[in-house]
């Protein structure tokens, strides 16, 4: 084994337990009260995290609402590929997640964003039509959380300076937010 295989998983193992467990708990108590009040839940991310974004809203739409008697409303602005071409080509990429927004804001709506760098345009642009909106900001970060950090109701950093490990972190904080209300609820589907 290489030192670069050991050296990757006690590096990601470190930042990981160094995250701040009370933004997430913030977060999962918000997904409670949005559940019940049937709030839409809005994920958004580039490169990498629009893989994270993407699948964040599949653990609560399926695992967590299934035969329940009540439903998460999670909607991954990020898999409207052909409106976000249509955007981006005719308007600017910047405001390929915010224009989404407009069409169905609410007041209590909650929008999660994914950045590894916290300082993606378009990100930026959707985090802030979302405060003029009334919509709640929860901003997963990594690096000093970028401007993301300051426009967010609720920050959670993966506090690391390494892509990969962010990414990592992210996806594994997703697991442990969607999965609260699956082992708390014991409802698993597989």
């Amino acid at each position: 084994m290489t030192d670069s295989i050991a050296q990757y998983r006690e590096r990601v193992n470190a930042e990981y337990a160094a995250v701040e467990l009370a933004p997430v708990q913030e977060f999962i108590d918000l997904l409670t009260v949005a559940r019940a009040q049937g709030r839409t839940v809005s994920t958004a991310g580039n490169g990498g995290s629009v893989a994270t974004a993407s699948h964040f809203d599949t653990d609560p739409l399926k695992g967590a609402s299934y035969l329940q008697p009540t439903w998460f409303k999670v909607l991954a602005l990020t898999d409207s590929f052909s409106t976000i071409t249509d955007y981006a080509n005719d308007v600017s990429f910047d405001v390929v997640f915010a224009e989404q927004l407009t069409n169905f804001a609410q007041l209590g709506n909650i929008l999660v964003t994914i950045s590894g760098s916290g300082n993606s345009p378009n990100i930026f642009a959707f985090q802030q039509l979302a405060k003029e909106l009334g919509v709640i900001s929860v901003a997963m970060t990594g690096y000093a959380g970028g401007k993301s950090a300051g426009l967010a109701n609720i920050h959670i950093n993966a506090p690391s300076d390494h892509t990969g490990r962010i990414e990592d972190i992210h996806k594994s904080l997703c697991h442990m937010i969607a999965f609260h209300f699956m082992d708390t609820e014991q409802h698993h589907t597989h």
